[in-house]
């Protein structure tokens, strides 16, 4: 399963990188001829998918080295840091477009498209909405949340692209288009970067485990120990792929030791087997 899913992140990755450089070669080519500073902004949002998939590539490498000594709980999170640079590269190049695009508003530059832009602009739309797709499609698969990110990013761009050819339209009436365009897209990649960057901390600072897991401990815990063993104190730590939780349970004070490291295995097994997560139970007596 984990073969398989390492086997989906390289090929969205690859996919990615080959595409993005065709696709930014053609539309940088069409920014240049038209002297459209979106368009050119939108090429080098393209590349960055690149470079983002090259962070993918990495991180699918290193999240799928196994535990070692220095990190018992294996290299998952590489694709959680992973996710928060290619934010970070991001919203990078959103500035970057935020002041090129102030640039052109300043000096009233007007932008003459033509047909050219209107071919770069559409063949982008359509192949990046198939590329994020599959993206969305391959994280959802696999649970990767770096998939998930460079999904949006490829999403970002033909978003953007769809608003450069709203505008291309637009440019013989509009002198102050392309300015303005560039300033929308920058937002947009910003929007991106953000939901990005706040997706991959939370599990890194610690995330509060969701109600139906707790309803689904509560019920593991409530049928392995025969009552209610009151559930508390949960902490979640994500690893990539894998889990691991500790919780506190209430169990009758005239119980003994044995009986107790009983029951809190049979729960620790049972979560194992149905949630894949490894679990540590403190048990308190009552």
């Amino acid at each position: 399963m984990k073969k398989d899913a390492n086997y989906l992140k390289y090929l969205e990755g690859w996919l990615s990188i080959f595409v993005n450089i065709f696709l930014f070669v053609i539309k940088y080519w069409a920014g240049i001829v038209t002297g459209s500073v979106a368009i050119i902004a939108d090429a080098w949002h393209t590349l960055s998918d690149s470079i983002s998939s090259v962070v993918v590539l990495v991180s699918v490498k290193v999240s799928s080295k196994p535990a070692d000594k220095e990190h018992p709980f294996g290299h998952g999170r590489a694709e959680l840091i992973a996710s928060i640079i290619i934010g970070m590269i991001l919203a990078v190049i959103a500035f970057e477009f935020v002041l090129e695009s102030f640039q052109k508003l300043k000096n009233h530059e007007a932008v003459h498209f033509g047909k050219i832009a209107i071919i770069a602009t559409v063949i982008s739309i359509i192949v990046k909405e198939l590329l994020a797709q599959f993206a969305f499609w391959a994280g959802k698969k696999t649970k990767s949340v770096t998939l998930k990110a460079d999904a949006w990013h490829h999403r970002s761009d033909a978003i953007s692209s769809v608003i450069i050819l709203v505008g291309i339209f637009l440019g013989p009436y509009f002198w102050w288009i392309d300015g303005v365009l560039g300033m929308i897209v920058a937002i947009m990649i910003f929007y991106a970067a953000y939901e990005i960057i706040r997706d991959a901390s939370n599990p890194l600072m610690g995330e509060e485990p969701d109600i139906e897991l707790v309803n689904q401990i509560s019920e593991i815990a409530k049928q392995k120990s025969g009552w209610d063993a009151k559930v508390h104190h949960i902490h979640l730590h994500r690893y990539g792929d894998h889990t691991e939780l500790t919780f506190h349970i209430k169990l009758p004070k005239e119980m003994n030791l044995e009986k107790a490291h009983d029951v809190c295995s049979q729960i620790e097994k049972t979560i194992k087997s149905d949630l894949n997560i490894e679990a540590t139970i403190h048990s308190e007596p009552f």
